[in-house]
């Protein structure tokens, strides 16, 4: 499991500047959100999924304000039921344990295995805020930042439209 000082140094080597905030253990997005500071910035929320047969498992990201239609996702992206993953197949995939998913665990993913789906309205947000990996500090990036670790991740990862107006578009 690679935690939050692996997740210091990859920012380090890719040049993404972050801003640090140390708080009591936030398990759930209502507990992250008494803790939420950054002006401008998007308090993000992180699913992780595993389709009906278990071959499959997907990190959604979205700002914590939004509500999420599973069986929308499900339409887009043919794959069946989704439910969420197992802690054990959280710690085997993501490396963490419930309630410190994030997009920064997409680091202990070496196999590059799970698909990320990033909601497309926060490709207006200006600065980006997820877990380093441990539920008990936030990191806020630029929105461009966030593109960039990501591609540097190797997964592959797509836009998706959390309500059900468009199809998944790859980027």
């Amino acid at each position: 499991m690679i935690g939050q000082t692996q997740v210091y140094d990859c920012l380090g080597r890719l040049d993404i500047p972050f801003d640090y905030y140390e708080h009591p253990e936030a398990p759930t997005i209502e507990i992250a959100s008494q803790f939420y500071r950054g002006e401008g910035t998007t308090l993000c929320k992180n699913l992780f999924f595993r389709n009906h047969k278990g071959n499959r498992h997907y990190l959604v990201i979205m700002d914590s304000h939004s509500n999420m239609d599973i069986h929308s996702i499900e339409k887009q992206l043919h794959q069946g039921k989704l439910s969420f993953a197992s802690e054990e197949r959280m710690m085997k995939y993501l490396g963490v344990r419930p309630g410190s998913v994030s997009l920064f665990t997409l680091i202990n993913d070496v196999n590059h295995e799970v698909i990320l789906f990033i909601d497309s309205q926060l490709r207006n947000a200006e600065k980006v805020s997820f877990h380093p990996n441990d539920n008990r500090a936030s990191l806020v990036i630029s929105n461009s930042d966030m593109l960039k670790f990501v591609q540097s991740m190797g997964n592959e990862y797509y836009f998706l439209d959390l309500y059900g107006t468009e199809t998944v578009n790859k980027v």
